[in-house]
This record gives C-alpha cells, structure tokens and sequence, in this order.
C-alpha cells in the first residue's frame, strides 16, 4: 500500500465503535434515568409547582409586597408564572432532583452491583464517567425544561401574553420575551450541572445513593446559608450559588451582563474542579460490588 493510500486511510475501526459504543451508553443512562418511576414522579412535582402558582394566583390574585418578585406580575403576562416558579424551585425542588440523580449516578450502580459490570464494558472510566457527567447534564436541562413549559403552558391559558415589562420598566413582544425565559432556563441549567459534577464527585465517595444524595443536599443548604451571612461577604463570589439569583438580570432590558457571566465563570470552575475530583477518585475506585 503506497504511503497517500495509508494518508487517505479510514481511521480505525474500533475508534468509531468506541464512538459509537458511548453513544448508546449515554442513550441507555438517558433511559434508565427517565425510565424510574421516582425521577418521573420527580418531574410531576417539578410540573406542578407553577401549576399551583398559577391556579392560586388565579383564584385570589397576592397583595402587594407579598410572596416572590414575579409573583404580583403573574396577571399581566402569563409568562412570568415559570420565572416565579423557576425561582421558587431553584432553592430546593431542582436541587433535590440532582441530588438523587447523581446519587444514582455511581453510588446507586455500585449499591446496585452493576458497576462491576458496566466497567466491563471497553470504553474505559475516563469514558464512562463523562458519560455519567452528560446524562446529569441532561437531566438538568429536562427539570427546568418541564418546569418552565408547564409553567407557560399554565401561565399562557389562565393569564395570556400580554406585553412581557421588565425590570427597567420596558415592554417586550411575545416571542422576545419567550426567549428571555428561555434565556433564564439555561442560566439556571448551567448553575444545576455544576451542581451534579459536586453530586457526581460525592456518588464516587460511597455505595449509598442515599448517602450521596443527602450529602449534596447539605452542601446546596450550607452554601445557601453562608451566602446570606454577611460577615462572611468575602466568601460570597466563592459559593456555587451566589449568582444564581442573576437570572433576574436577563429581564432587564438590555440585559445586565455581568452577574451573569460572574455566575458561568463560577459554575463553570465548579464543574470542572469536581468532574476532575470525581476523575481522580474514581478512576483509582476498587470497585468490589
């Protein structure tokens, strides 16, 4: 074989299937992860927090300085019902579902007994552990989506689209203020995937998916805590969730970009710390069960 037919070679073939192989290893985590009865009645709860909202709202509208920002807002715009519950959920509910997802993720397998036999599979840990980190992503995206479709779905038919205002007292069209929302879902999304890689590095610590899971809890509660003290301001820019309270920013016309991008800069060394910290030890990890 001359030397510009080995240059024009396919590669290997076992690169592609290793590609290929990933590919439905994710498929199948994506699966097992919408496939549980719990993470589905999971997604129910996540549903039917702005369908409450709406409906409360609708029966006796809240008086004024009461409840969240965007409560009071909820009957001029029917879109601003998953803004409120977006920033209801974000304290606990969104959490909460994370945190049992990344339990699950390498915890719940060992727990199980099928970790030994999913690193069977030759796609190697680096592998498969970024598989874990995607399907965690995923779920992420999947809880704030149902809650912000539910919440516009529910918002759209009880109060309609009406101009969306602001925060700087503008109005903005329909469709501009749908992808503000949309905006604001992936914010919140990113700040919950930085979230999972601390999940993701607590699941490779112990065999208890529930061990894992409360102890996620825990750390979203301190963080959450120690974020509204403010002897400790110095600490504040440090904490995952300081900015996550930033999305109000993208509502401001034009958006006030600067929190925002503090809080990416933020999840995203959150989420690459803890996935290499979730590396480490899991690719050293005697798996015995």
């Amino acid at each position: 074989m001359t030397t510009s037919q080995t240059a024009g070679a396919a590669p290997p073939p076992r690169a592609g299937w290793s590609r290929r192989l990933s590919g439905r290893l994710l498929w199948s985590e994506l699966g097992l992860i919408g496939g549980r009865r719990r993470n589905q009645m999971g997604l129910l709860v996540l549903a039917a927090v702005p369908v409450l909202m709406a409906v409360a709202v609708r029966i006796s509208t809240p008086r004024a300085g009461r409840g969240p920002d965007f409560l009071s807002s909820i009957t001029s715009n029917g879109l601003f019902v998953p803004l409120a519950a977006l920033g209801v959920e974000m304290g606990l509910f969104l959490p909460l579902a994370i945190a049992m997802l990344s339990g699950d993720a390498v915890a719940g397998e060992a727990n199980l007994g099928t970790l030994r036999y999913l690193l069977t599979v030759p796609v190697g840990r680096t592998r498969l552990l970024a598989v874990k980190y995607g399907s965690l992503v995923v779920g992420a995206i999947w809880g704030v989506a149902v809650v912000t479709v539910a919440g516009a779905l529910v918002g759209i038919a009880l109060f309609g689209t009406g101009p969306m205002t602001t925060l700087s007292g503008t109005e903005l069209p329909f469709w501009s203020a749908v992808w503000r929302v949309v905006l604001v879902g992936l914010y919140i999304a990113a700040g919950l995937s930085a979230l999972a890689a601390v999940g993701l590095f607590i699941s490779t610590l112990t065999e208890q998916p529930l061990a894992a899971t409360v102890a996620l809890m825990i750390f979203t509660i301190l963080s959450w805590i120690a974020d509204a003290v403010p002897q400790i301001g110095w600490l504040h820019p440090w904490l995952l969730v300081d900015q996550w309270q930033a999305f109000t920013d993208l509502l401001r016309d034009p958006p006030f970009w600067d929190n925002v991008a503090r809080g990416l800069w933020v999840d995203l060394g959150y989420a690459v710390v803890f996935w290499l910290l979730a590396w480490a030890r899991f690719a050293g990890k005697d798996v015995t069960s």
